[in-house]
């Protein structure tokens, strides 16, 4: 089966205990497609939030305080053993650093293109792994529908940083590396252990990088009021949401809506970050969410 799996992290069978436990419970009332559309609307407001943010500490620092309070808040949640087996530890620092990796390519991406062009040209990554090895000409056509809409999207964007646009491919190849790689964290870890461990790997890789970027301006409390935001818009309140609807809707139909994330982007972009964009740009785009939204319904 061809599926788009477009999720920035595996998904646990559940979190358990304590204020997880709550949240479940309460997230559990909530209809499946709604908590998609949730985790989705969630994602691309914190990274727009994380774009304003760059004027401060930079769009490394942004991505150090990201990753940051993301492991934190997950350490907590999880409280994860140490004890793992070699192929275990192997498996969760790979992650790790894809996922810094990933983040690192995406801010400095959306530093220089709007946002919902970014995340169209990211999504070429997740459908590639989805579209890999398949040798159905409908899956054929599903690529190049996407490859026709990026064309659109590049020729009718005027000036773009090309810059960006190789800093954007980049993280769509980290993209589906993650996913490559999230399949063999959850069979060698329990749970949201691993993803625990594996952000704070993330976290520890870039804070370097963030710390030379945004020096003294990291501990500003407008900074890390807004690093903290964007830690809970574009992790923990995504997972989570994305999690208990996993959990009550099947996995293609989970694919679909995730497809309309390059959509809901350059929403964002424009609501949040007054970036518009033409009627070919947005065409581009839909051709782009046809294509994966076909390729997971149809595969």
């Amino acid at each position: 089966m061809v599926a788009v799996h477009v999720e920035r992290a595996p998904r646990p069978e559940r979190f358990r205990g304590g204020v997880a436990e709550l949240a479940g419970r309460g997230l559990g009332s909530v209809p499946p497609p709604l908590l998609v559309i949730a985790g989705t609307v969630s994602v691309q407001v914190g990274s727009a939030l994380a774009r304003q943010l760059f004027a401060v500490t930079g769009a490394l620092g942004a991505v150090s305080l990201r990753l940051g309070f993301a492991a934190v808040l997950l350490l907590a949640v999880w409280r994860p053993s140490l004890r793992l087996s070699r192929r275990a530890w192997t498996v969760v620092i790979g992650y790790g650093l894809v996922l810094a990796g990933m983040n690192v390519c995406f801010y400095e991406g959306i530093a220089r293109v709007p946002l919902g062009l970014a995340v169209t040209i990211e999504f070429l990554g997740p459908l590639t792994v989805a579209l890999l090895g398949s040798r159905r000409w409908l899956d054929a056509g599903w690529a190049l529908l996407a490859a026709g809409g990026v064309v659109l999207l590049t020729e009718g964007s005027g000036a773009i940083s090309w810059l960006g646009v190789l800093f954007i491919l980049g993280s769509a190849t980290l993209w589906g590396c993650y996913i490559l790689l999230g399949a063999k964290l959850g069979e060698h870890t329990a749970g949201g252990s691993g993803l625990a461990l594996a952000m704070t790997i993330g976290g520890l890789a870039t804070a370097p990088l963030g710390i030379t970027a945004g020096g003294a301006n990291l501990l500003h409390p407008m900074a890390l009021a807004a690093g903290l935001g964007v830690a809970l818009l574009s992790s923990v309140v995504p997972y989570s949401v994305e999690l208990e609807a996993l959990r009550r809707m099947p996995p293609k139909v989970f694919g679909v809506l995730m497809s309309l994330e390059p959509a809901v982007a350059a929403l964002a972009g424009l609501l949040v970050l007054g970036q518009v964009l033409h009627p070919a740009q947005w065409a581009a785009i839909g051709l782009v969410v046809a294509a994966s939204a076909g390729a997971t319904r149809f595969g």
